[in-house]
């Protein structure tokens, strides 16, 4: 058996100096068993839980083992048998590569890797030295070689003596080794490592592992099982990626990457917060730096050196890093042996350098027997018979093996080790050179380069060409940087003295010049010659020489470019790749230098006038809502003196009443007083530029106040909404289609038929920095304009245009044109009319529509009088004010629970009969099914809002199937607005926040409506959209802002992202199904109790209004003048208790929250939304509302726990998650705008924080992730997504879903012609 020892008495007998026992640990080896063993065993434990995700695909333990098993079926059906060798050369990344190397273990057979990207000739090489029977590449093609014979045989398992795997190294006369590592070698790497990394918090399901190697390195079969012994995840890196070392950080944070293994040399190259998640860092391959465990070993987090030869199985020992000196290699794992010997062979003592010996049960194999007879000869004197001799030289402390450097010609660099004879043999085979040798040298910033010296006949040794026959015969990593010089210094021994090889290299050598060159040149093209000799050693020779012809390699650029980004922020380490001269790359950075875009000035607080100004206007505000409260409680007192028989109660005259009710409660009258107000308002306001928080800024901003406070635009007004839209100056052609809400400004202009669909931002206004941007709109004759558009101001939508749901427009729109997306470009043709003929007009259905709103409106009244009928007896007869209000109070959840109760059978029974007889297709707007269509939406849209409660929940997809919706078992819904009628949602389905799912499309006067599927396993982010006949697929994902694709692009496993949809890699999180998708019954017992205490909120806000409306009625009592003038300060007043009793509750029930995943299953998220209940229930209604945009408002999320600097205007209270929030100084965030600290794919919370610097400006409905940061006086520009981790750089301007540079703003246009077509 490979490894066995002699009697340790016998070592005892020949060795002059004993070894410590805490190097021999052979006796410790783990029980054998097989790779595929520990496989099925993790299989067994963990079926759902996720092995592998790409970012395009996801594998569960189950789904790997099945498409691993039809591979081995698929290899046994060529002819291939136990015991044989299979090769691998599949692209890197790839879920097909990890299928490839599972199933050939499966069969019974070791993997024989090849990196995809090697040239041909290296892959024969290995291929054929292995002697493979066949072959899997792309696409999982299995192809027998020859002499392979097809049989139907029996597949079996493999033996401990089976090899498991081939892999080549560099070879000293120039051919690779291939080192075999069987079974028991394999198992007993993959069990040992298991008793040393993380013991008090051990590797296990949820973690994420990086694999950023390529499978031809040995070191990625730590990366795959230390996913797959622990039912980890593994989480394949792009190689573009990793290549580039710097962008790579980024990466970690988005895929939320725990576990990685890497060189030390990558390492440097990440930003320091790349690994705040990472709780186990593996270093190897190559020296490890004394100041990485310093600046990153952390008590969260364990970093580890280790060491290891391929021929000793990956990893022979290794040592955790304290960031205490000096830096060790450690101790053996269980099963391994070490030794440190002198030339004799014979062990020196603690402290002396020597040659590290390795023996025990991870010893493998050569495939050529003499190598093998050689390098694991017999240690009599460790009375080994079997040994591997290093090359390294090390001392042992006392404490652990201490690396002092090699005895021979092997380097490693960038984690591969190379022979460098292998490199001698190449050089000597290019055309024109006479002499060769390789050595590494480190340049000035300490980057490893691998130098190729060649001594040459100038008449025929071509630069170039040298350069491209070694990329083309050698792997890359392999590549040296070419130096020419006189002579190759050798040694006695024949041998090339690599010490003495020059270096810096002297004046004519190839690829560098004599010193000074980078002073040469000037600008620009000088700043980045300093750095290139910095990386590379030597400066550029000329301004044509290519960086990678010289030695760049991709950390050499990775280097550079972190080194140019101090002056030029924006340059990527793909502008190296596509322009790697001084001549071509210098004009890059100097147009980086005066970018396409126009530049920000820097933006100021909000003056502190106009934030006292707001306050008083606040309360003036208010006061008008303390009229309609009066009125309310007028008609209350009339009820209570015939009902109740409470006489001391004060009555208004019937006059007055009838008055108040006319004005204040009647859609009519609310929205004439809204309107007059706003005229009386906006009297001189002109489009335009004007200072944010100026006058015109807050006119608008009143006026929208005063509105709401009216109610104005409420359900019981949406039948008048055109009357309302003219009333506010707007122009309104016939048959329009108006179903969102107009501007304060009366800035709107609908010609004859447009058609606006539900959820369009008509505002026409925006803040951009210290800019309050005011325009007119234009929608034409015939346009449409989808939900969730915005139209910013200037937009002028041409005639029969159409706009797709989701899109922002900034200028002209052609006449039948379809444009969509952020900001919407043209996408093709419109769509024409659904039928051939315009639909008759029916005023009749005009009426129709505004009675049914009013009934729509009048069913919150409807429950609260069932609710007080069902405490009448006890509130009967109250001799005063102070006993009926602690009557009200005691019996307010009875009350409260009967009203919640008869409000949701109301909306059940009314979306129920509205879905008999609704069909799909397209219907005329004045017709029966338009309307089903029609106040289904709007009911289901406000019982968001009324019932609250209900949705986010375990009731919702119960809530969702009872309205009539499919809704299949396992789904999560949160505030999903829907036609349940035609809404189809597959098993283990998640709908986020506010989703929009078979809603109603508009157009020429008809209405239409169609199924919506949510396919099985699906994700609908944040406002995502599914829209009439859209799919998202199985498996699927609709991003945050963003539509479902058409049914004839969605396929499974497919994620979309922005609209119209484009496809997008995934973020995929590996999870434990038991708390996500399969929870055990104890979990949902315990979310049900915390989600009954979502009563709790709704009895606290009916508290207020009872307290509230005691309040009023006691000044009433006292004067009714009095209650007039103090109506607004109460109402203020019982705003700021609401507000202080949201606050409590977040404290209370989450207290600070931190960076990190939580979940679906988990009390952080019952609690979470708990909280966040009291926010929308109690909050958002008493005190949010009436306070956007004001610096109340912003104290306010102070004592939540956000950072919110001086003079910041943030329009909207979405801020979940608030202690993860900075915006600093005169910040601005838009209405709409959703700060989103937090995502929730694959039913995990992940959470982190959301930066705006000083006079940022997120647009309006726009969304910002977790880890994003907007830069100082930066904008974001309207319905634009900014991804996770991103940031944006100061002053710059960017736009889109996702966010890119903002080059092309159109001009606004100021006003309107009426005389335009």
């Amino acid at each position: 058996m490979p490894g066995r020892h002699l009697p340790f008495t016998h070592l005892r007998e020949n060795a002059r100096v004993p070894i410590s026992p805490l190097l021999l640990r052979a006796d410790e080896a783990p029980e054998p068993r097989t790779l595929v063993d520990i496989f099925r065993a993790t299989v067994a434990a963990h079926p759902d839980t996720l092995a592998l995700d790409n970012g395009r695909e996801t594998l569960t333990y189950a789904a790997l083992a099945d498409a691993a098993d039809d591979i081995a079926d698929a290899l046994v059906a060529v002819g291939v048998e136990r015991g044989d060798r299979v090769g691998v050369r599949i692209p890197s990344g790839t879920t097909d590569l990890y299928i490839a190397i599972l199933g050939i273990l499966a069969a019974g057979c070791a993997y024989v890797p090849v990196d995809h990207d090697d040239p041909d000739e290296r892959a024969g090489v290995v291929f054929g030295e292995a002697g493979v029977a066949a072959v899997v590449t792309a696409d999982l093609v299995v192809r027998a070689t020859a002499g392979t014979i097809p049989d139907s045989g029996v597949r079996e398992d493999p033996d401990l003596t089976d090899d498991a795997w081939i892999i080549f190294t560099s070879g000293s006369t120039g051919t690779p080794k291939g080192v075999a590592v069987t079974h028991r070698n394999a198992a007993a790497f993959v069990d040992a490592e298991s008793l040393m990394f993380l013991q008090a918090a051990p590797i296990r399901p949820g973690d994420r592992v990086m694999a950023g190697l390529s499978v031809a390195f040995d070191a990625s079969c730590e990366e795959m099982w230390l996913a797959w012994r622990y039912g980890a995840c593994l989480v394949p890196a792009p190689r573009s990626l990793v290549r580039s070392g710097v962008d790579l950080g980024p990466w970690l944070i988005a895929n939320g990457i725990t576990i990685v293994s890497t060189v030390p040399t990558l390492v440097q190259l990440w930003p320091p917060d790349a690994l705040t998640r990472v709780r186990l860092l593996i270093l190897g391959g190559e020296a490890c730096p004394p100041e990485i465990g310093a600046r990153l070993a952390t008590p969260e987090r364990e970093v580890w050196n280790t060491y290891g030869p391929t021929e000793a199985t990956v990893v022979a020992c290794g040592a955790m890093l304290t960031g205490e000196p000096p830096v060790r290699i450690g101790l053996p794992l269980a099963g391994w042996d070490l030794a440190v010997v002198d030339e004799s062979g014979e062990p020196v003592p603690d402290g002396e350098e020597g040659e590290l010996i390795i023996g025990g049960v991870g010893l493998a194999r050569y495939l050529d027997p003499d190598k093998d007879a050689v390098a694991y000869a017999a240690m009599p004197t460790l009375g080994w018979d079997r040994a591997y001799r290093s090359g390294d030289r090390v001392r042992f402390d006392g404490v652990g093996i201490v690396f002092a450097g090699r005895r021979d010609e092997q380097v490693k660099v960038g984690g591969r080790r190379i022979e460098l004879g292998e490199l001698d043999s190449a050089l000597l085979g290019l055309p024109g050179v006479t002499g060769g040798g390789a050595a590494v040298r480190r340049s000035a910033a300490g980057n490893p380069l691998l130098i190729g010296y060649v001594t040459v006949d100038p008449s025929s040794f071509d630069a170039k060409a040298s350069v491209e026959l070694l990329r083309r015969d050698l792997p890359a990593p392999l590549v040296p940087k070419l130096a020419v010089v006189d002579a190759i210094p050798v040694r006695t021994s024949g041998k090339i003295d690599r010490d003495a090889l020059p270096w810096p290299l002297p004046s004519g050598a190839l690829g560098a010049g004599a010193g000074g060159v980078a002073a040469a040149y000037e600008g620009t093209a000088g700043f980045i010659a300093e750095h290139w000799e910095v990386v590379l050693g030597t400066a550029p020779t000329s301004s044509d020489e290519d960086f990678f012809d010289v030695g760049g390699d991709s950390l050499a650029a990775a280097e550079i470019i972190s080194r140019l980004r101090a002056r030029f922020p924006e340059v990527t380490v793909a502008d190296i790749y596509e322009t790697p001269t001084l001549a071509t790359l210098a004009p890059v950075l100097d147009a980086m230098s005066t970018p396409q875009g126009r530049l920000n000035r820097d933006v100021g607080i909000v003056p502190r006038k106009t934030q006292l100004a707001q306050v008083a206007a606040t309360i003036v505000n208010r006061s008008v809502g303390a009229l309609r409260w009066l009125v309310w409680i007028g008609l209350g007192n009339a009820l209570a003196h015939e009902v109740l028989g409470l006489q001391w109660l004060p009555r208004a005259p019937w006059w007055l009443l009838a008055l108040g009710v006319l004005l204040l409660l009647t859609p009519p009258g609310r929205m004439a007083l809204a309107a007059l107000s706003a005229r009386l308002l906006l009297r001189g306001v002109e489009p335009g530029a004007h200072p944010r928080g100026g006058k015109v800024h807050l006119k608008v901003w009143l006026a929208e106040r005063i509105a709401d406070e009216l109610g104005a635009t409420n359900l019981s007004g949406a039948g008048l909404i055109k009357a309302y839209a003219r009333g506010l100056g707007a122009r309104i052609g016939a048959d329009v289609d108006l179903h969102s809400l107009p501007p304060v400004t009366g800035m709107l202009d609908l010609g004859p038929g447009a058609s606006i669909e539900p959820e369009v931002d008509l505002r026409g206004h925006w803040i951009d920095g210290a800019h309050f941007i005011l325009g007119p709109i234009r929608v034409r004759a015939g346009a449409r304009v989808g939900s969730r558009s915005t139209l910013l101001p200037g937009a002028d939508v041409g005639k029969r245009a159409e706009i797709a749901p989701g899109s922002a427009v900034f200028g002209n729109v052609p006449a039948d044109e379809a444009w969509s997306g952020a900001p919407a470009a043209a996408s093709g043709t419109a769509r024409g009319p659904w039928a051939d003929e315009a639909p008759p007009s029916r005023p009749a259905w005009v009426i129709g529509y505004a009675v049914t709103a009013l009934a729509l409106a009048g069913l919150p009244l409807v429950a609260a009088l069932a609710g007080i009928a069902s405490v009448a007896g006890p509130l009967a007869d109250a001799p005063s004010l102070g006993v009926l209000l602690g009557r009200a109070l005691l019996w307010l959840p009875v009350a409260a629970t009967v009203g919640f109760l008869v409000l949701a059978a109301l909306v059940f029974l009314i979306v129920r009969l509205l879905g008999l007889g609704l069909t799909e297709g397209a219907h005329p707007v004045h017709s029966r099914q338009a309307w089903q269509a029609w106040t289904t939406l709007r009911v289901l849209d406000e019982a968001r809002t009324w019932l609250f409660p209900i949705y986010s929940s375990t009731v919702t997809p119960v809530w969702l199937r009872a309205l009539g919706a499919r809704i299949g078992p396992d789904v999560e819904a949160s505030t999903v607005l829907l036609i349940p009628r035609f809404t189809d949602v597959r098993e283990g389905a998640f709908l986020a926040d506010d989703t929009l799912v078979a809603s109603y499309e508009l157009g020429g006067g008809w209405l239409r409506v169609a199924d919506a599927r949510v396919g099985r396993g699906a994700f609908v982010g944040n406002s995502g959209m599914a829209s009439p006949g859209r799919k998202v697929p199985k498996q699927g994902l609709v991003a945050v802002l963003s539509a479902a694709p058409k049914r004839t692009k969605a396929k499974a496993g497919t994620s979309w992202l922005g609209s119209p949809p484009q496809r997008l890699r995934r973020e995929s999180a590996d999870t434990d199904a038991t708390r996500t998708t399969a929870p055990p019954v104890r979990l949902r017992v315990a979310r049900a109790l915390v989600e009954l205490a979502r009563a709790v909120p709704v009895w606290l806000h009916l508290a207020l209004v009872v307290l509230a409306a005691a309040i009023l009625e006691w000044l009433w009592l006292r004067s009714g003048w009095l209650a007039v003038l103090l109506g607004g300060v109460v109402l203020v007043a019982v705003g700021g208790v609401g507000a202080t009793v949201a606050t409590v509750a977040k404290w209370t029930l989450i207290g600070k929250v931190r960076p990190g995943n939580h979940p679906l299953w988990s009390s952080f998220i019952w609690r979470n939304e708990l909280a966040d209940t009291f926010t929308e229930v109690i909050a958002a209604p008493w005190f949010t509302r009436s306070l956007t945009g004001t610096h109340v408002l912003n104290a306010w999320f102070r004592t939540l726990g956000a950072k919110v600097g001086h003079g910041v205007w943030c329009d909207t209270y979405w801020l979940p998650e608030p202690d993860l929030i900075d915006l600093r100084d005169g910040a601005t965030v838009n209405a709409g705008c959703v700060v989103q600290t937090h995502l929730f794919h694959d039913r995990v919370l992940s959470m982190d924080t959301v930066t705006i610097a000083e006079g940022g400006t997120l647009g309006p409905n726009s969304v910002v992730l977790p880890a994003a940061r907007i830069g100082r006086s930066a904008t974001v520009g309207p319905v634009s997504l900014v991804m996770r981790g991103e940031s944006v750089p100061d002053r710059t301007r960017w736009m889109g879903n996702p966010v890119g540079p903002w080059l092309d703003e159109p001009a606004p246009r100021h006003t309107l012609d009426p005389d335009a077509d």
